[in-house]
């Protein structure tokens, strides 16, 4: 089932380096609307089930380390085809492989701080957001 909504995290590393509200400003003059969205900090255990889908592999300690790092921005978007466009607009895991302009190209640093989450598709960004936020912080 397509919807047009998906979820979003800013990243520690962007959080650190001030990137907040560049990032915030290239959501929005894409077209999407924020519908929710907070400043928080993943626990362990928050990290561990968020990303419990790359618990076998061989990056998942150091994942779940990073994520908890430091606070994180959680947002929930709004716009026709939004997983995928959002997909689009910040770019490849690899900034080097990310397209000129994309999110990931201007603010991050590595595969692995690579600045932003996006949900790779309709029923994960259903997941991913409801992790996050309670229906009553939803608008």
């Amino acid at each position: 089932m397509r919807t047009d909504r998906t979820f979003t995290m800013l990243k520690p590393d962007a959080v650190e380096k001030g990137h907040i509200g560049a990032i915030l400003e290239k959501i929005n003059a894409s077209g999407f609307r924020i519908v929710a969205m907070k400043l928080t900090q993943m626990t362990t255990a928050d990290a561990k089930e968020f990303y419990a889908v790359h618990s076998e592999r061989p990056f998942y300690g150091e994942l779940v380390e990073y994520m908890t790092r430091g606070p994180i921005v959680a947002a929930i978007l709004e716009k026709e085809n939004a997983v995928e466009d959002f997909r689009t607009l910040i770019g490849a895991t690899n900034p080097a492989d990310a397209a000129e302009g994309t999110i990931r190209k201007l603010y991050a640093a590595s595969i692995g701080e690579n600045a932003v989450h996006g949900s790779d598709s309709d029923e994960n960004a259903a997941i991913e957001g409801a992790f996050h936020f309670a229906g009553r912080e939803m608008f």
